[in-house]
């Protein structure tokens, strides 16, 4: 069994190298690193969110032919796995077993905030940080803020363009939704998850901000676990 896990905006494939201690020995981790960042640092940004669903795709096409795998997606991330899943659907390719949602309300309700990525660098990081869209403990490290926001603001680009598209086929595989219940999410939104699936749905609420993925490492490696092997 595969784990893909997609990072959230500005974030990078190592947010989820600490899960490796807790996962289940017969799940393999495989963290996405997207362009811009990490490894892939000197690659230019993707100019929107089909052009990013489509190198995850191809990143991912000849490991999922003979693997069963699911997908893990925090806030970007989880935008991320809904456009992929209906990437590889419509490519005729095997589906995953499971698809975990985390941080973000469902594809279909509009973002409130718009053209975030257009203010001047210090008001988009104070926006952004406003919004929970970003650890606090970055905003002291200049250095770091300057090779930070030009990620940042070019994943706020790809989310705030994006443009949802109604599919008569909902998503057929088991789906969790994961959440902070400190955040800025309804339950209502998070709820709205479940019109886009056919098979089972679960929510899990956990203590913690947007950010609750980094607190709760052990609990949600727990549920991945006993969910994907059972």
């Amino acid at each position: 069994m595969i784990l893909f896990c997609l990072p959230y905006a500005g974030g990078s494939e190592v947010i989820y190298y600490k899960w490796k201690k807790y996962l289940s020995s017969l799940i393999l981790l495989d963290t996405i690193e997207l362009k811009g960042r990490g490894k892939r640092f000197n690659e230019g940004f993707y100019e929107n969110l089909d052009e990013a669903v489509e190198d995850i795709f191809k990143n991912i096409k000849t490991k999922i032919v003979d693997n069963e795998y699911a997908i893990y997606g925090h806030s970007m991330g989880s935008l991320l796995a809904y456009e992929l899943y209906y990437k590889i659907f419509n490519e005729n390719l095997r589906i995953p077993k499971q698809i975990f949602f985390s941080g973000y309300k469902a594809p279909n309700i509009n973002r409130k905030e718009k053209h975030i990525h257009l203010l001047p660098d210090e008001a988009f990081i104070n926006k952004v940080i406003d919004l929970g869209g970003t650890p606090k403990e970055l905003v002291g490290n200049k250095e770091f803020l300057q090779l930070f926001t030009p990620i940042l603001r070019n994943d706020f680009k790809m989310l705030e363009n994006y443009v949802y598209k109604y599919r008569k086929d909902k998503i057929q595989c088991d789906i969790s939704v994961l959440n902070g219940k400190e955040d800025h999410i309804t339950q209502d939104e998070i709820l709205e998850w479940k019109n886009h699936c056919d098979k089972a749905f679960k929510v899990y609420n956990f203590v913690g901000n947007h950010f609750f993925i980094n607190t709760n490492i052990e609990s949600i490696t727990n549920i991945i676990n006993k969910t994907l092997l059972k």
